[in-house]
């Protein structure tokens, strides 16, 4: 059975979460995969297929600015036919970053990450949401399956948008535990919170529980990782070190006193799973699908409340040694292998 794998809406370092199940997806689908693939990619720098078949999207580049990634989007509907030829035959076509491009032909699935812009819509712009509309909403209803990332989003994308359950499918992201690991590093007196600057990701609120935190902890420093803080005026002891790279991620999870992450909204929330693959206490907030993804081993908080942010931090550097055991151990039953595995059962179903 061939698979086609679409990932022409790839931006590299600007979708987060979404941009390492990209990645990580074709990795496992390399290691473990029992089908054969063909991966289209935009034109440039994007990502490793490793020893997966690869076409490109020659002429089609991926687009930093909202106003170049509509032209260039638009552009590939209307290109569909020649960019599905660039694809070649398949019995099952995979959309990963939900958007259907080029457009599907036979059995298709697209793997729906949040519904965000539903239940939050007064974080987007108004052509945002539109966009969103018929790139997501449009996309779910049409789709033969649909997977998503945790039962949250399942629940959430039945009641908003109407699905059938039966078409949905659960599939947890994992671990890459070839690289996130315990190391020999020593804890630092720093918190680490990896995110791009976005309304959800809460920075406001975490820099004011920073700011309670320091008045007892004075040494105590916050860094952040990730796109959009270029420019920005940041706390006293705060810092950015920008986009950064997988091992450098790995060396600041090793040596972090804690990991905190107060998003108002995830659908699955991966920077937790992985600080806790390296031994990483990790204090996170109660919001969306994150009490699923960290089960019993974080101490959660409520993420609108500064001071409970700053509790919960002090609750996870009390209870260090007891959070790394649980992590280390609930970490481990998240794979990428299994992962791959189960977006395999959905292309053989399908086909």
């Amino acid at each position: 059975m061939r698979v086609g794998i679409c990932l022409l809406t790839l931006t590299p370092g600007e979708m987060g979460g979404t941009e390492t199940y990209a990645r990580e997806l074709l990795r496992g689908l390399d290691r473990v995969g029992e089908h054969d693939y063909r991966v289209l990619l935009p034109d440039g720098p994007t990502v490793e297929a490793d020893g997966l078949d690869v076409a490109v999207a020659t002429g089609y580049r991926p687009q930093l600015r909202r106003a170049g990634r509509a032209v260039t989007r638009t552009r590939a509907a209307l290109r569909s036919r020649a960019l599905r030829e660039r694809l070649g035959p398949v019995d099952v076509t995979h959309y990963p970053l939900t958007v259907p491009l080029p457009r599907p032909s036979g059995a298709w699935v697209t793997t729906l990450h949040d519904v965000l812009h539903l239940d939050h819509p007064e974080l987007f712009p108004a052509t945002l949401r539109a966009f969103r509309r018929l790139g997501y909403d449009r996309t779910a209803r049409n789709a033969d399956c649909v997977i998503v990332i945790s039962e949250f989003v399942r629940e959430r994308a039945v009641d908003r948008l109407g699905l059938d359950p039966d078409r949905v499918r659960v599939v947890p992201l994992g671990v890459a535990h070839d690289r996130l690991s315990p190391g020999g590093e020593t804890r630092e007196p720093f918190l680490l919170y990896p995110a791009r600057l976005w309304p959800h990701k809460n920075h406001a609120r975490l820099f004011e529980a920073f700011a309670q935190l320091r008045r007892g902890r004075p040494e105590l420093r916050l860094v952040l990782t990730g796109g959009g803080h270029e420019g920005a005026s940041l706390p006293e002891g705060v810092e950015s070190r920008g986009l950064v790279s997988d091992n450098e991620l790995a060396g600041l999870y090793r040596s972090a006193a804690c990991l905190v992450f107060p998003s108002l909204y995830e659908g699955f929330g991966l920077p937790p799973l992985e600080a806790m693959a390296c031994g990483c206490p990790v204090a996170a907030s109660r919001a969306g699908a994150i009490p699923e993804t960290c089960g019993d081993a974080a101490a959660l908080f409520d993420a609108y409340d500064p001071a409970a942010i700053a509790a919960g931090v002090e609750e996870a550097l009390a209870r260090a040694g007891e959070l790394r055991a649980r992590g280390l151990e609930h970490a481990s039953r998240f794979t990428w292998e299994t992962t791959a595995r189960a977006h395999d059962e959905v292309y053989r179903r399908l086909a």
